[in-house]
């Protein structure tokens, strides 16, 4: 597994394991730095075209509506390439805010990383 820096303080950690790329977000994740995670993340998607997304929100506490876009728009570009994408150690009040909005339901929800790779 490669690891590497993060392309900002909210995506610190990005790493790759087989054919995923596995990346842990931090801090509240709003309309202030949500373009930071989409530009990291679209990065890693386009250099690499993994056939997974792990994406480790266990530093999340807080998501908008802007950075539900950011997953969603990951999920439709891994999609078109035949890829899924999983969240991981999401706390009570993400898992919340993914269930009311019945996405939930669309992306794959892991406990670690590790169950999100072995899937």
């Amino acid at each position: 597994m490669a690891e590497t820096r993060g392309a900002s303080p909210v995506v610190p950690n990005v790493r790759t394991a087989g054919d995923a790329i596995v990346a842990s977000l931090r801090g509240e994740i709003d309309l202030h730095n949500s373009p930071q995670v989409r530009t990291a993340l679209l990065k890693y998607l386009e250099e690499g075209k993994p056939r997974k997304l792990v994406l480790n929100l266990g530093e999340v506490p807080y998501m908008d509506s802007s950075a539900i876009a950011v997953l969603v728009e990951a999920l439709q570009k891994m999609r078109k390439n035949g890829g899924k994408v999983f969240l991981t150690n999401l706390q009570p009040r993400v898992k919340g805010l993914l269930e009311i909005a019945r996405l939930d339901s669309i992306f794959g929800i892991s406990a670690s990383e590790d169950e999100a790779l072995a899937k």
